[in-house]
């Protein structure tokens, strides 16, 4: 979905030619994968990070267009409002200092946008869902001005036919209707992608589902909502809920959602998700892009319509395909340093628990991950899962026993240094001992404080241009 299209409204022809090359592709995927099984190339790893532009008050400021014009820089894009920004870095070999030099070009990026936001009388902030947000600023007039964002805007509450209605229920309730799809821009996260082998695709795609429990409660950043308290990661259904479109027919009503944790692991292939793709959503945006071809297009628009927390992707190196797993449960912020704790955790984690799986299959059934994702999302670190053994057990001790060694060795065995694994793995482990996720220290705020959401984001956003990790602030 980051390539723009030319046009926003679509016939009846435009979706049958292009469910007809959908189709097409969708094969041709199955045998460039069947020929690339054996491949073991390089991992690579990058960042996504969305971020929110706001003025002196706190409140949202819908400039990205100028903002984006004054900064210049390719890898900083517009997101679906005008008041967020999304920053890709470029990626690197995951391996020997790769976290430092994820850091330092986010680091570098962020600085620099930060002072070009300063020049516009306003600020970068990177948070979940910005607190001073209100329902009112999510109207059709802050969508930035491209045509995907129209058409998808469109074509959404077509395929719903009515408007989205929010019901989510944590400390407090908060239930409303909407009636376009800009709710989706209250919630900014931090993207971690990771090229792995064609061969064991699979197999990394179900690690990421596994650990998306743990990864999703440390670090939750997202409590309140339009002056609600809601879940520890309200991102969560706050997403799932406002493009909630669903499959064809009766899976409209079924599991089988836009924005969902996925429908089961993958069993032998990371095809079986483009297959899925293929028979259970219909298509959203219709683009005339051409004939089919192996270069995947159709393909490769339709996957961006589909919103799994854990999302395989298509890319290519000339006529080469290589898979990616974007990891998509991660909030934005609270500060640099810390999301790239939250990306080491991940990295080694996820290659850990991937090299177990592919020596005793997956431990953990399907359903035992999925209910452990939205229970850490709805309670973060405060809840109990399921572990590997069937057992029950508090997400804390899971997190410090299991999980952190679990990710020195995946980081041990990739070859990261091990000062950076060190000191990442560190703040992780801080975090969870102090029980301060950026959640944590919002709530505690409000509780001291009051519900004061412009203060509290004032020093929020202190701390952030600090940046001293989230474990250390002061309430």
């Amino acid at each position: 979905m980051g390539q723009e299209i030319a046009g926003v409204s679509f016939t009846a022809k435009d979706f049958e030619r292009f469910s007809e090359h959908l189709r097409d592709e969708t094969l041709r995927l199955q045998h460039l994968l069947s020929d690339a099984l054996q491949l073991h190339e390089t991992r690579y790893a990058g960042i996504e990070l969305e971020a929110w532009l706001v003025d002196k008050t706190m409140r949202p400021a819908p400039i990205n267009d100028a903002f984006l014009k004054l900064l210049n820089d390719p890898l900083a894009n517009a997101e679906l409002a005008k008041f967020n920004i999304e920053f890709n870095t470029e990626p690197v070999p995951l391996t020997g200092d790769a976290l430092s030099q994820l850091h330092r070009q986010l680091q570098n990026a962020w600085s620099n946008a930060s002072q070009q936001a300063q020049r516009l009388d306003s600020e970068l902030m990177m948070t979940g869902i910005l607190p001073t947000l209100l329902q009112d600023d999510l109207n059709v007039f802050n969508m930035s001005d491209m045509n995907r964002y129209r058409a998808l805007n469109e074509q959404i509450l077509a395929a719903r036919g009515k408007p989205v209605k929010l019901d989510i229920s944590g400390e407090d309730h908060l239930k409303l209707t909407h009636h376009d799809v800009m709710l989706e821009s209250a919630a900014t996260s931090l993207q971690l992608h990771t090229q792995v082998p064609v061969n064991i695709a699979h197999h990394f795609y179900n690690a990421s589902l596994i650990v998306s429990a743990p990864m999703v409660a440390v670090c939750a950043n997202s409590p309140f909502l339009f002056g609600h308290s809601l879940w520890q990661e309200t991102r969560i259904p706050l997403f799932e809920q406002a493009i909630e479109a669903g499959g064809f027919a009766g899976a409209a009503h079924g599991p089988v959602k836009r924005v969902s944790f996925g429908s089961d692991y993958a069993r032998h292939s990371i095809f079986e998700c483009f297959e899925e793709n293929l028979e259970h959503y219909p298509v959203l945006l219709p683009v005339d892009l051409g004939e089919a071809s192996d270069q995947l297009e159709h393909l490769r628009l339709h996957n961006g319509t589909i919103w799994r927390w854990n999302r395989p992707l298509i890319g290519f190196i000339g006529a080469k395909p290589h898979i990616r797993i974007e990891h998509r449960t991660p909030a934005a912020g609270p500060t640099i340093t810390d999301m790239l704790a939250n990306a080491a955790f991940y990295f080694g984690l996820t290659h850990a628990l991937c090299d177990r799986i592919i020596a005793y299959g997956t431990e953990l059934a399907f359903a035992d991950a999925r209910d452990n994702f939205y229970k850490a999302a709805r309670y973060g670190l405060d809840t109990a899962i399921v572990d590997f053994d069937g057992s029950h057990q508090p997400l804390k001790q899971f997190i410090l026993n299991t999980c952190l060694p679990l990710a020195e060795q995946g980081l041990d065995k990739l070859g990261i240094k091990s000062g950076d694994r060190d000191k990442y793995l560190k703040i992780i482990a801080d975090r969870v001992e102090q029980h301060q996720t950026g959640s944590d220290w919002q709530r505690a705020f409000i509780a001291k404080y009051g519900k004061d959401f412009s203060r509290m984001s004032r020093y929020y956003l202190h701390h952030q241009q600090e940046g001293e990790v989230v474990s250390q602030w002061p309430i």
